[in-house]
């Protein structure tokens, strides 16, 4: 018991002296609690959930289709040359529908379409015009735009400019929502932006990145933006947005070696494209100016 009773007088002096020290000293407990508050910049991620449902109704989905080419009916199949000469040799009268074809007779159009290719393109007016790539368009023997409310419609090439690769196409409806146009001028490097549009046939994906660079010359007479939001086949002729759900370019093309996304996408600027589709739209196609130089010895 005497011993319990003089190791305790220490231990309360000890203690004693440690409040007195923090009394006299707050600051010295109070640091090691302060939390370090983050930039204000750095806090989060932005939410692009409110862009969606607000730029989600204007993109659409565009099939394109060929017509199946094939023999005509009672024609029958591609005649074969050495079943031909066994007949021929051995005076056997050749079946019907195996004597050789001209070009003209050999094949036509049947009534079907086949798929060709699967593109993305953005509402410009509530009346059904839509504008998308030139090359998502090209060669195709008909249209089928999809709505995300999941309404088909067939739809006409307005005009196109291969240049620019920018065409505007028209669907036969009222009520819709086209989007609003953003001003590239505007645009920074390293802002946030937004994709949405149909790679490999998905329609309505959202993928996100940020701005990369700003005119960038791929050698298409085109000063693109270049971001690294991902962007495969199917997303040609999407719309590129900023954070206040503005377009602000037509996403358009990839730089790959494997046809793959590898963090590098090309927009065509919105400005220019709408200089283009005002063209097509009143006209059907892009005139340009052009200047005749012609170099010639100076006599005088």
């Amino acid at each position: 018991m005497t011993h319990l009773k003089r190791t305790q007088q220490p231990l309360l002096a000890l203690v004693a002296i440690g409040t007195a020290l923090l009394v006299l000293h707050p600051s010295v407990s109070a640091q090691t609690v302060v939390p370090v508050t983050p930039a204000a910049s750095v806090r989060g991620l932005p939410d692009f959930t409110d862009l969606v449902d607000l730029v989600g109704p204007s993109v659409v989905n565009i099939r394109t289709l060929e017509r199946a080419v094939a023999a005509r009916p009672g024609a029958g199949g591609a005649p074969d040359e050495q079943m031909l000469e066994f007949f021929k040799r051995f005076g056997i009268p050749v079946p019907p529908g195996m004597t050789p074809r001209t070009p003209r007779q050999e094949r036509g159009p049947s009534e079907d379409a086949q798929p060709r290719g699967v593109g993305s393109g953005f509402i410009l007016s509530a009346d059904g015009l839509i504008m998308t790539n030139a090359h998502v368009v090209e060669g195709a023997d008909e249209l089928l735009v999809t709505l995300p409310d999941n309404r088909e419609f067939k739809a006409k090439v307005v005009g196109a400019d291969k240049r620019t690769d920018v065409a505007v196409v028209k669907i036969e409806a009222t009520g819709l929502s086209p989007v609003k146009i953003g001003d590239v001028n505007r645009l920074r490097v390293g802002e946030w932006v937004m994709a949405i549009g149909s790679p490999f046939g998905l329609e309505n994906t959202v993928t996100a990145g940020i701005v990369s660079a700003k005119q960038r010359d791929t050698g298409d007479f085109l000063p693109f933006i270049q971001t690294d939001v991902a962007i495969n086949p199917g997303n040609s002729g999407g719309p590129l947005i900023n954070m206040r759900g503005e377009v602000i370019g037509i996403n358009s093309q990839i730089y790959s070696r494997s046809g793959g996304f590898k963090g590098i996408s090309f927009a065509i600027p919105i400005d220019e494209a709408v200089r283009v589709s005002d063209q097509l739209r009143t006209t059907g196609r892009v005139t340009r100016g052009r200047i005749g130089v012609q170099i010639d010895q100076v006599s005088k």
